[in-house]
């Protein structure tokens, strides 16, 4: 049997640029209620206490629209981390195929897993971290990027990779 012709990467990034940005937009007033939790339990009260009551409080007092405040940076993140997942780990499959085209289950793993950490060390850490103090410093994605820099240079940007 011959080996099979290499897949092309823009097919599966393209479908994982659009199921990042669906997913984002799908989960966000969740992430958004769920991050607003865990910045109050550093002193500010809310005036919920949970996912239900946040979303319905947020929905009732600034309207639905406002679940949606601060998606932005998410889609700035979300796009290229599953593109570069899904990109990537047909790239890493197509170059552990054997000769006749085939993966073994632990090529699969080793490709997934590559895809893996560079979506986590290339995009997730520096727009999560962004995007949580962001929140908390209640400043635009690129404000808060910018004044991240100015205050703690690169490493404030990727502080808590190594979690991730």
């Amino acid at each position: 049997m011959s080996a099979q012709k290499k897949t092309n990467p823009l097919l599966p990034m393209a479908a994982g640029c659009i199921a990042g940005g669906i997913e984002a937009t799908a989960v966000w007033p969740m992430e958004f209620i769920k991050t607003q939790l865990q910045l109050s339990a550093k002193g500010s009260k809310l005036p919920y206490d949970g996912m239900i009551s946040g979303i319905t409080y947020t929905v009732k007092s600034t309207g639905f629209f406002s679940l949606y405040r601060g998606l932005a940076p998410t889609l700035i993140g979300s796009i290229p981390k599953a593109g570069i997942r899904f990109g990537l780990n047909a790239v890493i499959k197509d170059n552990l195929r054997d000769k006749d085209g085939k993966l073994t289950p632990g090529k699969q793993f080793l490709a997934g897993l590559g895809a893996g950490v560079a979506e986590a060390l290339l995009i997730v850490a520096p727009v999560e971290t962004v995007k949580t103090k962001c929140i908390e410093l209640d400043m635009p994605f690129v404000s808060g990027f910018k004044q991240i820099l100015a205050k703690e240079g690169i490493g404030g940007v990727y502080q808590g990779a190594g979690a991730t």
